[in-house]
This record gives structure tokens, sequence and C-alpha cells, in this order.
């Protein structure tokens, strides 16, 4: 799935013009730190985890990482990231594009409070070129959160 699959979700909030398309790959939290000219931080990385047969995303700031303890605090089980061929089947994403809006069905959202420090975040849009600027109360509306989670560590840059 691409880009358009983003916008013609947020078309009916009428937010679809907020999506960015770039010459520069955004895939990673640098590059689109870089591209956007924001910090790191701000880049809301979608990162998606297998559980039996279904998958699940769980969204991170930038400079954010995986906590082994954490996770398995909060899902009963070790995280274990979708291998990259079954990322595009399960999400509907190619990896660099997997963001948390219009997931294929049955793919539930998680955001970490590691988010919550920003007002202005920058999750991907659906291809490794596109991003798109939401405030905080707008990635948890427009994601359609299962809710919160702490399962994050920051790291130092």
């Amino acid at each position: 799935m691409t880009v358009e699959r983003v916008r013609k979700y947020f078309e009916q909030f009428a937010l679809n013009d907020r999506i960015k398309m770039f010459t520069r790959p955004t895939a990673t939290v640098d590059q689109a730190a870089e591209t956007l000219g924001v910090q790191a931080d701000q880049i809301a990385k979608t990162l998606a985890f297998s559980f039996e047969d279904r998958a699940f995303v769980v969204v991170t700031s930038g400079m954010a990482r995986i906590s082994n303890q954490k996770f398995k605090k909060v899902f009963n089980q070790r995280p274990r990231m979708l291998p990259r061929d079954q990322v595009e089947t399960m999400t509907g994403y190619r990896i660099g594009g997997v963001c948390p809006f219009a997931l294929n069905d049955g793919v539930k959202v998680y955001l970490d409070y590691s988010l919550k420090k920003h007002d202005l975040l920058y999750p991907a849009a659906g291809d490794l070129n596109a991003a798109i600027r939401l405030s905080l109360d707008e990635l948890e509306k427009y994601s359609r959160a299962a809710g919160w989670v702490d399962v994050a560590k920051e790291i130092a840059k």
C-alpha cells in the first residue's frame, strides 16, 4: 500500500494536505528529522510486532527504544518484531512507511508515553518518502489507539 491509502484516510478529516512527500527517504528517524528539519525525538516511530498470528504496532518517540522488561510486563511476552517479509502483508505498509493509520483490519495501535513530551509529532504516512505533522492529541485520535503503554526507554544520542 502507498501514501494514497493514508491520504484517503485523512481526507475524511480534511487533513490530507498535511501529508508531505519528499525526494529524499524519511524511512529512518535520522533521515526523517533531517528532511523535516525537526528534532529526532519528534519523529513518531511505528514499530510492528507479532503476537501469535496477529500483528500490532507501538508508536514511540524517535529517540526511544523498546525495553524488553517493560514490554513483557505490558504485553506478557518478549518483544517479537514482525519478520521483514511479513510486515507489508500484516500491516498493509512496506518497511519505512509503516504508520499508525488505516492499518489492515485487526492491527491494534498502542502509543508509548515517550511521545507525551512533544506537542507536535511526525509519523510516517504510508511511504518511506512521506510524513504527516500531527499534534499529540491528533495522533491519539486518528491512530484510533487501543491505549497508552510504557514500553520504551530513552537513549542518548
